[in-house]
């Protein structure tokens, strides 16, 4: 499912984004046989819209299925192998260099030099597949994010794929009580550092490597409140500090801290703190 010849056209592209280690193209592929060499990156060909008839030869294995939308073929570094499809097609196609996955490793406190991936065809996975739609939605976007959401995506992605060294990526933790340090690291760190942005919760599900249903009990039972809870009161703590350290018009603070306005942060500051904006600004002048 994964191609690259002259019956490739690429719709989109993460080519000028500036990323790291992750790479993304969203490509038309043209019915037929198509030979797709080994590369340096590993690749993932993750099937968009309607289903089609495909042929795939890779690994030593000939497989015949329909692949349909969501169907991930995970393809590691260096092997080839030939795809065909039945009827025009278009793919997400995303290449993770090994740094990244040996970066992965590390965070997940396993050895980066023993990290490898297995072959996958027609794999399910709701976890990458919400991570693929929210790079897809980045190349798509006129202005894209910050340079530091993709890099979180690509991290995101890597651990994903690195965990159990991708042998169990169907596999669900419902058996977790709570949030892992690392992932209570990268949301508290994911949060204060885009406080100024919407976040949503299938955002910072990306961000800790969740469902979003997974997520919201965890955080809960990990921070003791739920996600919006949470965000709403970072937010309030931001637009205090700023209060009190920054030359700036309220309205101005009010944005820097993620409020739609000026009357919307001064609601939630009474509601958390029990003060408004100019009681904060008076007890401290």
């Amino acid at each position: 499912m994964d191609h690259l010849s002259s019956s490739t056209a690429t719709l989109l592209s993460s080519r000028d984004r500036g990323w790291k280690g992750l790479g993304a193209e969203f490509l038309h592929i043209r019915a037929g046989r198509t030979h797709v060499p080994g590369t340096e990156s590993h690749r993932l060909g993750i099937h968009f819209g309607r289903a089609v008839n495909a042929h795939c030869q890779c690994d030593g294995r000939d497989l015949r299925r329909q692949q349909k939308h969501g169907d991930i073929d995970i393809v590691p570094a260096g092997m080839d192998g030939w795809w065909e499809d039945d009827r025009d097609c278009t793919i997400l196609r995303l290449t993770v260099r090994p740094e990244l996955l040996q970066a992965a490793a590390r965070e997940l406190g396993q050895d980066p030099e023993t990290v490898s991936l297995a072959p996958r065809f027609q794999l399910r996975d709701a976890r990458l597949e919400s991570i693929a739609w929210a790079i897809k939605a980045e190349i798509e976007a006129t202005v894209p994010s910050d340079i530091t959401y993709a890099e979180t995506l690509g991290m995101a992605l890597a651990i994903r794929l690195v965990d159990n060294n991708g042998q169990r990526l169907s596999a669900t933790n419902n058996d977790r009580a709570a949030l892992s340090s690392r992932q209570q690291r990268r949301l508290t760190d994911f949060i204060e550092d885009h406080i100024d942005q919407s976040l949503s919760l299938a955002d910072l599900a990306i961000v800790a490597g969740l469902s979003v249903s997974h997520l919201k009990p965890l955080f809960h039972t990990t921070f003791g409140m739920p996600v919006h809870k949470y965000v709403l009161t970072r937010r309030v703590e931001r637009a205090k500090a700023l209060l009190l350290t920054a030359d700036m018009p309220l309205a101005q603070i009010a944005l820097a801290a993620g409020f739609a306005h000026q009357s919307h942060m001064t609601h939630w500051m009474r509601r958390l703190l029990g003060l408004t904006p100019g009681m904060i600004m008076r007890m401290h002048s």
